[in-house]
């Protein structure tokens, strides 16, 4: 059973930094659709929405890899995911925001944050030229101060770099920027950044179940996002 929300327990932060997809937008359609389009250009079977769902989460090219996989085929060299990658990538972009929607009572929950004075970032592993063109056709590339794309900082999540290059880049502490996600990076992130972390139960987990990861609390809806912070 999910955990309900708390409001005797909130996080006293300055800034607030959100995953992309999974827990700001739904992007999986647009998504399957241009990794299965690379697929047919290989020759090889399309992978169900639900597969490919669950190979979401360390960057596109760790995806196709595990897609290639699922599809019998031999891992490709450095050389061709390269390649792969840049077609992926185009046929991404063909589709980019077709299908993408925000998730109920993210919108809402986002002014209620700007007005609170929050400042609010993007943290994804999605390649960067990709993440603002989501954020604007989704009308909310103004609420964020700070967004980190999978090739701005040394490293993708797990790793700490792209949660800190956030914080830096809004001028606060770690451990004074909320984390919110929907998967292990997320969580493993934020833990080795120092920051607090939250975590929706609906996104992109890998197949893992959100009450697994060891985050500091499950929010139900984002809508419950501005119940679990204060400003001090």
């Amino acid at each position: 059973m999910l955990a309900e929300v708390e409001t005797s327990r909130t996080f006293a932060v300055d800034a607030i930094a959100f995953d992309l997809d999974g827990t700001l937008l739904d992007t999986i359609h647009d998504l399957a659709a241009a990794v299965n389009n690379l697929l047919l250009d290989q020759r090889l079977p399309p992978l169900p929405v639900g597969t490919i769902r669950d190979l979401v989460g360390k960057g596109m090219s760790n995806l196709l890899a595990r897609a290639f996989a699922l599809c019998g085929a031999p891992l490709p060299d450095a050389t061709a995911m390269t390649h792969l990658l840049a077609c992926c990538q185009r046929h991404y972009a063909a589709v980019l925001g077709r299908e993408t929607v925000a998730y109920p009572g993210v919108l809402h929950a986002l002014e209620q944050l700007r007005q609170r004075g929050f400042k609010l970032a993007v943290v994804t592993n999605k390649a960067t030229r990709f993440v603002r063109p989501h954020l604007e056709h989704a009308g909310m590339a103004d609420y964020f101060a700070a967004v980190v794309g999978g090739d701005d900082a040394t490293a993708k999540k797990p790793d700490a770099a792209p949660m800190l290059l956030a914080a830096r880049q809004m001028g606060v502490e770690p451990a004074r920027m909320l984390m919110v996600g929907d998967s292990a990076n997320d969580v493993d992130a934020a833990r080795a950044a120092g920051c607090p972390v939250l975590v929706v139960p609906y996104g992109y987990t890998e197949g893992r179940s959100v009450q697994s990861l060891a985050a500091d609390g499950i929010v139900d809806s984002f809508a419950d996002v501005p119940r679990w912070v204060r400003r001090e």
